[in-house]
């Protein structure tokens, strides 16, 4: 670990666990560190200050994974979901990406969804992304997503979500239809978690409601475990009645 660092007003050092780009406007001067997995970004007050033992493991950051990673969940009916991320190009600020989804894996090659896009990610915590998924036996959809990072400090972090997904049936009697939505995701100290989301369909007069949250079981520096709960609700005049399911699983993630 570096032991000082001299500015001036753009400066680049190396050191054995990484390396520091140090810019400075006058206004707002911030820090940004790269450790070969991660791009950092850091106040530079806080930087230099003496109780940040530890520049590479603070918590009071925001970071973009640099390195590839796929996550591994659970869904209540048995099966599982796969999702892959492998950057295409990255700079100190930004991360373009392609992703890979396959959703209700079976494990004897049956799925319920499969698809792939192109994510971007900011160092700030914003993003957007484009995707496109085949789902067997009814059709098409393409997805165009994005993420606003309303909060962030060393323990709490808001995020909102918004999408809109255009599906194409494979029924040709059935027509192409639109789904929007929306979410809203609090976490607290990187380990406990919880959001709220709605969706609507407007052909089938349907609004589904969720309510998540999740806790952080175990978290390394190229793997995590989190347990995820909560209920979801879908309401429509075609559906005589309608009550809160509950749903469970846990989701694992590792970065290569």
């Amino acid at each position: 670990m570096c032991k000082s660092i001299t500015i001036i007003l753009s400066v680049l050092m190396v050191c054995a666990n990484g390396r520091y780009l140090i810019k400075e406007d006058y206004r707002n001067p911030y820090v940004f560190v790269e450790d070969g997995r991660d791009v950092r970004v850091y106040d530079l007050e806080e930087a230099l200050s003496e109780d940040q033992q530890e520049l590479t493991h603070a918590n009071n950051i925001l970071r973009v994974r640099r390195q590839a990673h796929g996550a591994l969940s659970s869904n209540p009916d048995g099966t599982s979901n796969v999702m892959a991320k492998v950057p295409l190009s990255v700079n100190d600020k930004n991360m373009l990406s392609a992703v890979g989804t396959v959703s209700g894996a079976s494990g004897n090659g049956g799925f319920k969804a499969a698809g792939g896009g192109l994510a971007w990610d900011n160092v700030n915590g914003h993003g957007a992304s484009v995707t496109g998924q085949h789902i067997p036996d009814f059709g098409d959809q393409l997805t165009a997503a994005a993420k606003l990072n309303v909060l962030h400090n060393d323990k709490h972090d808001v995020t909102a979500q918004a999408f809109a997904t255009r599906t194409f049936p494979s029924n040709p009697n059935v027509p192409n239809f639109d789904t929007y939505g929306g979410k809203v995701g609090y976490t607290y100290d990187d380990k406990v978690g919880a959001s709220l989301g709605m969706q609507h369909t407007d052909l089938f007069k349907k609004t589904d409601y969720s309510a998540m949250g999740n806790l952080n079981l175990f978290k390394g520096r190229d793997s995590s475990l989190d347990f995820n709960a909560g209920m979801s609700k879908s309401v429509s005049p075609y559906i005589p009645s309608s009550r809160w399911e509950p749903s469970a699983g846990l989701s694992f993630t590792k970065w290569f």
